[in-house]
């Protein structure tokens, strides 16, 4: 699914890991938020054992405070509807302002010190 000026991707990867491509930021991250809204929704009716869902960062090309609002929000919503989130390859750029912001420790990123 393309954002409205086609500045992300959300790719299904298969097994329940999706990767976003492209930027971050507060123009793109209400379209991003309906596009999770949707994934959680839809895994929210699963069998327990696929409620997981993965989402690789690696292609993410920018990112602001904005953008780690949305992975948070991601978070709530995927709690919200008993379904196991986990972030791979955080960018640097969301690394340090979540460092900033002291919400390091409530990010679940897997395979990787945050």
């Amino acid at each position: 699914m393309k954002a409205p000026r086609s500045t992300n991707l959300v790719t299904n990867l298969g097994d329940g890991r999706w990767r976003l491509e492209g930027t971050l930021d507060f123009s793109t991250v209400t379209h991003l938020l309906a596009v999770g809204d949707d994934l959680f929704r839809q895994l929210g009716g699963a069998l327990p054992s696929e409620r997981r869902l993965e989402i690789d960062l690696s292609a993410v090309t920018s990112a602001n405070s904005a953008g780690l609002a949305l992975l948070l929000e991601w978070m709530e919503m995927a709690g919200a509807r008993d379904v196991q989130l986990t972030y791979r390859h955080l960018p640097d750029a969301l690394n340090r302002i979540a460092a900033f912001s002291n919400l390091q420790g409530l990010l679940p990123v897997a395979g990787e010190a945050v």
